[in-house]
């Protein structure tokens, strides 16, 4: 399944948009049209979190533009809409599942790994619905699931049995970690906010697949954020070198910095695997100025 040149070695990362008003103009140009945004934020990262697909499933004209500004190696991990994972809770989801997957078929490969974020709601005696969802998708793709119930990860058994109940399909345990964001009180609006909204749960670092994702969120201190995922970078860092091909998104409360840090996490990463493969030269966000 993977693309690229065989044996080199891929650490893919990104943010969770791709266009964000405090970037422009700072990172990537301004003014940009709608669709030449994509492929500006390709040249930061090589892969996007499609967030906007959890509020509404887009058009094929659109998804077509999104396929037309990336490479072939360029990643988007996909939410399912929320009509399927939070309001039908996985059960009698065949139409918006159909319509889903129509949607974003010229993706192809791009479309890299399906994300079934669940509610925190979704507990161990809900498994019974995920393992007969999973089960009745379609092979071609990679899937990916976000639990927020808390038993998953403070009970070894019911944590046991979600890994089992992906097993079956081979889909990956999509890892949320929050714990730096939490680690300490907030500082900023945009943390006071994230702390309201996040899920606070304990860091989970085992991948089930050859391509696990991670979500990290630090905090609106870049330093701190950079700090806070150095166990990350070590634990990236082995997957590659098991030959796994991981993704990691970069957040903060406020994203100002994301572009930048989700570079700075790649740069990490490369210190300790020096064979990964470098990120393209990012476009120069504005005109060369002549002093």
């Amino acid at each position: 399944m993977s693309s690229g040149n065989l044996g080199a070695m891929e650490l893919h990362v990104g943010c969770a948009m791709w266009s964000y008003a405090p970037w422009q103009g700072r990172y990537l140009p301004h003014p940009l049209p709608p669709r030449e945004r994509l492929s500006a934020y390709a040249t930061w990262c090589n892969a996007v979190e499609g967030n906007t697909t959890f509020y509404a499933t887009p058009t094929l004209d659109t998804v077509r533009s999104w396929a037309g500004q990336v490479g072939p190696d360029f990643r988007f991990i996909l939410k399912l809409p929320k009509s399927v994972t939070h309001e039908r809770r996985l059960a009698g989801v065949e139409v918006p599942v159909r319509a889903f997957l129509a949607a974003i078929e010229p993706l192809g490969e791009r479309a890299h790994t399906l994300w079934v974020q669940l509610p925190p709601s979704f507990g161990p005696g809900d498994l019974g619905a995920l393992a007969s969802f999973l089960r009745r998708l379609p092979r071609q793709y990679r899937y990916g699931v976000e639990v927020r119930h808390r038993d998953f990860f403070d009970d070894p058994r019911s944590g046991q049995q979600l890994e089992r109940a992906l097993a079956t399909v081979g889909a990956e345990w999509v890892t949320f970690d929050t714990t730096v964001l939490f680690g300490s009180p907030p500082v900023s609006d945009a943390e006071r906010e994230a702390w309201t909204k996040k899920p606070r749960l304990p860091r989970r670092s085992r991948a089930l697949t050859s391509s696990p994702v991670v979500r990290y969120i630090g905090r609106d201190d870049p330093a701190r954020t950079a700090a806070g995922w150095q166990p990350w970078a070590e634990v990236v860092a082995g997957w590659l070198r098991e030959g796994r091909s991981p993704t990691v998104f970069i957040h903060t409360p406020d994203n100002v910095d994301a572009l930048e840090l989700a570079r700075r996490f790649h740069d990490d990463v490369r210190a300790r695997v020096p064979e990964v493969e470098p990120l393209p030269e990012p476009v120069p966000a504005g005109p060369p100025t002549l002093f």
